[in-house]
């Protein structure tokens, strides 16, 4: 007589990295932030647009609206970084 033998049962590898659960208590962030962060991107860009197209008062492309412009897009950035 032939014995039979149980086959081993496998198991399935485990998964990923165990990712915690969010917490209830999570927290995000109020409105003003991206809010801000969107009006100063777009100011930005809309700053150094303007000033190389000579729309400034000034006539010519100035390097102080470029800083500003660029401060705005730093400002932006920097926002985005709060954004939850």
């Amino acid at each position: 007589m032939a014995v039979r033998r149980k086959k081993p049962t496998v198991k399935p590898p485990p998964p990923g990295r165990y990712t915690a659960p969010t917490p209830q208590s999570a927290k995000s962030s109020p409105l003003w932030v991206p809010s801000t962060m969107f009006a100063a991107l777009l100011t930005g860009v809309i700053i150094i647009v303007m000033n190389y197209l000579g729309l400034l008062p000034g006539g010519e492309a100035q390097n102080s609206y470029l800083f500003v412009g660029l401060g705005m897009l730093i400002g932006g950035f920097a926002l985005s970084t709060q954004y939850r």
